[in-house]
């Protein structure tokens, strides 16, 4: 029998595909006081030898947040690690723990006993160990299926021993997270704060995910470190509205996963005033600053959607609300008809035009008036924008320029809905004929 050949999906030698390695840093300044390992289990039997257990610790007590997936099916971590940040309330956090390769989902009490098992052995690594547990949660693979819990437990000592701040030993761990990507999602940056201009601090974050990607408060897995001094009660304001316009604004297709997970970890050891409050200058940058830090990281997802040739954002601008201009732009993000014609360089704006026109729970009968509305594809080389629809009425396109246009890797929609002033912003890529291979033989 003879298989199609993956093109664009991750090789079993665990090699990076040469087109994605433009995406892999090759260094990178790290928040100090964080160390980080990558440790091989063999959680999935057919892993012989790449790392599947990743560690990311603070060497001080640390404040986080977190955001979970809304699935009704949740993964055990979800609730181990939900619990955790309750009964500490966001404070004197130590670590975060995950293994890829098996999703403990759907697995009963056994798996959240697996789960606060993980949790409790990280902890024993720390003189003294916390009570409650000071560790995060979280798993990644195929649902339904119980962790080889004592292989992992046995090799939580070993993640520990070997922790480090190299830049070798952060890209290790976020491809230690790694399932069906082809590449490791790892990014990090500096910045200062209005109050402590002096002060550099610095901001990394790993994550995970190709496919099962359409959020509901979250989605897949993400994580993220920084030596800023940020309170649990700024932390989790700070991380709800950063992953509402970043995270909770991508889809590769439609699914919503049992165990997103996006947490942040933030321990001060850069020093600085504390960061207390949203509307004061520090709040209002660190605002900003881990928004479009977010942005970055969870477009590296959908630049790695399972069997995607194209990168595309949606924009919807012009509309009634913010709520209602991201309604849009998911509509259109997740539409198997946009997405097939977008594969196909296929200019068939009418599909786009179908996604606006049944987008649900929209605030206002009249947030959508075909008279007002305006279709575009804008080219990435600063050219100008492709009409489609201007005001309700059909442009005379150049079919020549429309293909050249989605020849391209990267595009832009770009949507005038022309009934208020508030925009919105969703990532998405195409649907490929890969994305039905890798997902028919997923679990062999």
């Amino acid at each position: 029998m003879v298989r199609q050949a993956r093109l664009y999906s991750a090789p079993v030698d665990g090699s990076i595909p040469m087109v994605k390695r433009k995406y892999v840093p090759t260094s990178g300044t790290y928040p100090k006081g964080f160390l980080v390992s990558a440790t091989y289990v063999g959680v999935k039997p057919s892993n012989t030898r790449f790392p599947d257990l990743a560690l990311i610790t603070s060497e001080t007590p640390s404040s986080g947040a977190a955001v979970f997936t809304k699935n009704k099916f949740q993964a055990a971590p979800v609730t181990t690690s939900r619990d955790t940040l309750q009964r500490r309330s966001g404070e004197g956090l130590r670590a975060i723990v995950v293994n890829s390769g098996c999703a403990n989902a759907v697995t009963g009490k056994g798996g959240v006993e697996d789960a606060i098992s993980m949790a409790n052995t990280v902890d024993a690594c720390f003189i003294p160990a916390s009570s409650p547990s000071s560790t995060l949660v979280m798993s990644t693979g195929v649902i339904g299926q119980r962790l080889p819990i004592k292989k992992i437990l046995s090799r939580i000592p070993t993640a520990h021993s070997t922790l480090s701040n190299t830049h070798a030993s952060w890209l290790a761990t976020a491809r230690a997270i790694c399932t069906t990507d082809t590449f490791p999602k790892l990014l990090s940056t500096t910045f200062s704060l209005p109050s402590s201009p002096s002060i550099t601090y610095s901001l990394a974050g790993m994550t995970k995910g190709a496919g099962m990607i359409h959020p509901n408060m979250a989605t897949l897995l993400g994580i993220i470190c920084t030596d800023a001094p940020i309170p649990a009660s700024t932390l989790q304001p700070l991380l709800t509205y950063a992953v509402d316009r970043s995270f909770n604004a991508i889809s590769v297709d439609g699914d919503t996963s049992t165990n997103d997970t996006v947490a942040i970890l933030a321990n001060g050891a850069a020093g600085g005033l504390p960061v207390t409050s949203l509307s004061s200058p520090d709040g209002q940058k660190m605002q900003d600053i881990l928004t479009a830090f977010a942005q970055s990281l969870s477009q590296l997802v959908v630049r790695d959607g399972e069997g995607a040739t194209k990168f595309v954002h949606v924009n919807v601008r012009n509309a009634a609300s913010f709520t209602d201009a991201k309604a849009v732009a998911s509509s259109i993000a997740r539409s198997p008809l946009v997405k097939t014609a977008l594969y196909g360089k296929d200019a068939n704006w009418g599909r786009i035009l179908c996604a606006i026109g049944y987008t649900p729970h929209l605030s206002d009968a009249n947030t959508i008036l075909p008279e007002r509305t305006s279709v575009s594809f804008v080219p990435v080389d600063g050219s100008a924008e492709l009409r489609l629809l201007v005001n309700g009425e059909p442009e005379a396109v150049d079919e020549e320029r429309a293909k050249a246009i989605l020849e391209a890797e990267d595009l832009e929609i770009r949507v005038d809905l022309g009934t208020g002033t508030e925009e919105a912003s969703y990532w998405t890529c195409d649907y490929s004929h890969e994305y039905i291979t890798i997902n028919a033989d997923y679990r062999t």
